[in-house]
């Protein structure tokens, strides 16, 4: 019997990195996610196949069920090693799952260019606690670390506040429709940002957090969700800017790569890399990135569900 599970992808718009540390994240589900096909097979393996965007196969690998009981592979794929570690977690979680099956055919299939880091990994392993029958938050935790924003959004088709709470996390739907959505765009910085890397130098620094800076964040992200007016929408932006800026003690993207460009732009979840929110009074929004040689440009109706 075939089974199909399918996961949102992520943006992170207000709440990066402080929200390992409390404040409340406003995140959007994208249109764009990753589906999960699940055949039953023989012989107790796992035969693997992952697709990109483009229907080309990027990862493929056949795993044995011991090795996944084990939680070890002698591959030196660091993929299989992950997706080992993956399944492993997951079959601790539920290990009538491999013990009541003879193996696999999985394929995966993403729907965003992988590169894109729209949540390649938050989507799989959500996809693979729907597969497990488990809670896939504590799947996050026990595989890799995180605050687990990316899971909400996998299991939500609307806007979101985020928070990681303690033990559990809470996750509550907002309205999101702003008049000036059309002034929206998601603009791709050509690199992808490792997201555990990031979480790892923001732990070096976070010091530099005063005690005001998650209710400060929190103030910005409540504002952001009520305003209909885009000037103000922007300097809500540009303040959460300069307030991450100074904790990481980094150069904020506009200031960086588009100091001449009419409007907002925010890093959004890991600084460096993936995806920018730029918003603009400007019609020419688009052309502007495309021309400074950044030619995914995606307006909010396209990117967000």
């Amino acid at each position: 019997m075939k089974q199909t599970f399918y996961s949102n992808g992520k943006l992170l718009i207000t709440g990066e990195y402080t929200v390992l540390d409390g404040a409340d994240a406003f995140a959007l589900p994208t249109k764009y996610g990753q589906y999960l096909h699940v055949n039953e097979a023989e012989t107790q393996l796992v035969n693997w196949t992952s697709f990109d965007a483009d229907k080309s196969i990027w990862f493929e690998d056949t795993l044995s069920f011991s090795d996944i009981k084990a939680g070890k592979t002698e591959s030196i794929n660091p993929v299989t090693q992950t997706l080992v570690k993956i399944l492993h977690t997951a079959n601790s979680m539920n290990p009538e799952m491999l013990s009541d099956s003879k193996g696999f055919n999985v394929v995966t299939e993403l729907t965003f260019p992988r590169h894109w880091g729209l949540g390649t990994s938050s989507t799989l392993i959500n996809n693979i606690a729907q597969w497990f029958t488990i809670d896939a938050f504590i799947l996050l935790k026990n595989s890799f670390s995180g605050s687990g924003y990316d899971i909400a959004c996998a299991q939500n088709n609307a806007p979101i506040i985020y928070n990681i709470g303690s033990p559990t996390p809470t996750v509550k739907s907002v309205s999101f429709n702003p008049e000036f959505s059309n002034s929206i765009y998601f603009v791709y910085l050509n690199q992808k940002q490792n997201s555990r890397s990031a979480i790892a130098a923001y732990n070096e620094k976070k010091s530099n957090i005063a005690t005001t800076t998650v209710s400060q964040i929190n103030s910005i992200t409540q504002e952001l969700l009520n305003t209909n007016n885009i000037e103000r929408f922007m300097e809500l932006l540009d303040k959460h800017t300069a307030i991450m800026s100074d904790v990481l003690e980094t150069t904020p993207v506009k200031e960086e790569l588009f100091p001449d460009f009419t409007g907002s732009v925010k890093s959004l979840g890991a600084w460096g890399g993936d995806f920018v929110l730029a918003v603009s009074k400007n019609s020419d929004t688009a052309a502007y990135f495309k021309q400074k040689g950044y030619p995914v440009v995606i307006p909010y109706k396209d990117m967000i569900l």
